[in-house]
């Protein structure tokens, strides 16, 4: 062989290790999960293929829909809450130089946190008197105490609220990395126009930071459509209640296949989920590249 042709040779050959990962951990499941959906399935008997029932089923059922509700609220609220917060955050930790790494751990800490552990804790803080630290406070000032996870419409907040925080270190770190690379040049010539603060962060910073901000909102979203961990941990028994109050929808597919072992269900859930995270992805970055 030329050496282009070698060249050419290990380059497939470390490709292929990742290729081959992809393919039968990422790829096939996917497309089985197409397949499953079509049929009745309990894992341990025969598959039965029934066409679109399960999807019809779907339409039909109001639960599901209170759920794929839940989903779109954790999306809608809890990207543009983050992504502002992390951003304000980035930006003035950026301007600060003493003890500045260590800031920057602290807040990058929660993030590595594990996510079971987390959640434990934030329920704990969400107990009523005189167990939870939150109405503890609230009380001292003289506030009534709140439901936080015993309401149905406290609990949503309550759930997401710990979500945000934890995703905050991984988002301010990607925006202090897309604000140190903007040159300096800029800002100097800024400065030099007579520009001000604000309007050197709406004409040079937010501009030149739209491919940092394309990631983080297509990344965010998908992470809070795909939201469990906390919800899990911090309702009652794991049913994202009260009255599905804070059920989203990877844990109804989780439900549906390791509770009611109706397989075909949760795979026809899991389709639709793909489907709304590929649309929502695609338009995200359509829209913001523009």
């Amino acid at each position: 062989m030329t050496i282009e042709q070698k060249r050419a040779f290990w380059a497939w050959i470390f490709i292929a290790v990742p290729l081959i990962y992809f393919i039968l951990v990422r790829f096939y499941p996917t497309l089985d999960a197409f397949s499953i959906s079509m049929t009745e399935w309990n894992i341990i008997g025969e598959k039965k293929y029934i066409g679109f029932d399960n999807f019809i089923a779907l339409w039909n059922d109001p639960v599901f829909w209170v759920v794929l509700s839940n989903t779109f609220e954790y999306l809608l609220l809890g990207v543009p809450i983050s992504l502002l917060l992390s951003f304000i955050i980035a930006y003035y930790l950026d301007q600060i130089r003493f003890g500045h790494g260590f800031l920057r751990a602290c807040y990058f800490i929660p993030f590595l946190t594990t996510a079971v552990a987390m959640a434990w804790v934030w329920r704990w803080f969400y107990q009523p008197v005189p167990v939870g630290m939150i109405n503890m406070a609230l009380g001292q000032m003289g506030i009534l105490q709140l439901d936080f996870l015993r309401s149905t419409t406290q609990s949503l907040p309550a759930v997401l609220a710990p979500a945000i925080w934890a995703g905050l270190g991984f988002q301010i770190i990607i925006f202090m990395a897309g604000i140190r690379a903007i040159p300096l040049t800029y800002y100097e010539a800024a400065k030099i126009d007579g520009a001000g603060s604000w309007q050197t962060l709406k004409e040079i910073t937010i501009p030149l930071l739209r491919p940092t901000i394309v990631f983080l909102v297509v990344i965010s979203s998908i992470g809070f459509l795909r939201i469990f961990d906390q919800v899990y941990n911090m309702t009652q028994e794991g049913e994202g209640g009260p009255l599905n109050a804070t059920r989203p929808l990877v844990l109804h597919i989780y439900k549906a296949a390791f509770d009611d072992f109706e397989m075909g269900m949760a795979a026809a859930q899991t389709v639709v989920l793909f489907v709304i995270l590929m649309i929502i992805t695609v338009v995200q970055m359509r829209l913001l590249r523009k």
